[in-house]
């Protein structure tokens, strides 16, 4: 399984259908978050994604808000196996270069807050709730 980065336009149809089918698959019918995912953020975003055999296994987007640039819809289809810390591992990097950062921020889901820290993140405020889950933000600088 290889990291695959991408920005919008550069997705395949297929790419863009499996994102999304992995994306509903753990934020609706596994987490039962009800949101509006189809955003518009996506246009703007560099996909990062690990498939295996045309299946998204891990996911996550990338993308400048402001001045800050943000990573969000982070999933792994199946957890425990390391999926997810691989696929920040290698993003991180990708998502400085592309975009000339430093800085990353994101918003955690709480019960994730020590696997992002594991990765040296930095908790940078209260829980909050988004989507009706606990959140904090996190900031990983170099």
């Amino acid at each position: 399984m290889k990291l695959k980065v991408k920005f919008f336009d550069e997705l395949t149809a297929r790419e863009v259908y499996e994102i999304v089918r992995a994306r509903q698959e753990i934020f609706l019918m596994e987490q039962n978050i009800v949101c509006r995912d189809f955003d518009g953020v996506d246009y703007d975003s560099l996909h990062c994604f690990i498939e295996q055999d045309g299946k998204i296994m891990a996911y996550l987007r990338a993308y400048r808000e402001s001045e800050d640039v943000k990573i969000g819809r982070v999933l792994s289809i199946t957890h425990g196996i390391g999926l997810g810390a691989m696929l920040m591992r290698e993003s991180i990097p990708e998502i400085k270069q592309k975009f000339g950062c430093t800085t990353i921020t994101l918003h955690a889901q709480s019960h994730a807050e020590g696997f992002y820290k594991r990765l040296g993140f930095k908790t940078t405020s209260p829980i909050f709730l988004e989507e009706g889950i606990p959140h904090v933000t996190m900031e990983l600088a170099d």
